[in-house]
C-alpha cells in the first residue's frame, strides 16, 4: 500500500511558477513509476508528466513540454513537478499517482492516487 500526499498548489499569475511536491509513504517508493495528472472543471483527468523508477526517463504531455519538469528524490520518497511559464489553461486540480510498470503511463491506469492539490493561474 502506498499513500500519496500532494502539496504546493496555489494561486499564481500567468507567467509565474509553482513547484508541486508529492510525498509517498512506504519503503518501496523507488519501485514505482510516478505520474502527475490534472483535472479541470468539467473535463476528464489528463496526463501531465511521468518519471521512471530511477528518474532517468521522463515523459511529458505536449501541452506542458518545455515548461514543466518532473523529478524525484528516492531517498526522500518525493516526486516534484516544477511548473514554469504558467498559463490560465493550466488551472486544474493536480494529482500524483504511482504504478509498478512503465507501460501505458499516459493513461489513468495507476495503482495509487493522491487527493490532489489545486493550481489556479490568473490572467
Amino acid at each position: 500500500q502506498v499513500q500519496l500526499v500532494e502539496s504546493g498548489g496555489g494561486l499564481v499569475q500567468a507567467g509565474g511558477s509553482l513547484r508541486l511536491s508529492c510525498a509517498a509513504s512506504g519503503r518501496t517508493f523507488s519501485s514505482y513509476v510516478m505520474g502527475w495528472f490534472r483535472q479541470a472543471p468539467g473535463k476528464e483527468r489528463e496526463f501531465v508528466a511521468a518519471i521512471s523508477w530511477s528518474g532517468e526517463g521522463t515523459y511529458y504531455a505536449d501541452s506542458v513540454k518545455g515548461r514543466f519538469t518532473i523529478s524525484r528524490h528516492n531517498a526522500k520518497n518525493t516526486v516534484y513537478l516544477q511548473m514554469n511559464s504558467l498559463k490560465p489553461e493550466d488551472t486544474a486540480v493536480y494529482y500524483c499517482a504511482a504504478r509498478r510498470t512503465i507501460v501505458a503511463i499516459t493513461t489513468t491506469n495507476y495503482d495509487y492516487w493522491g487527493q490532489g492539490t489545486q493550481v489556479t493561474v490568473s490572467s
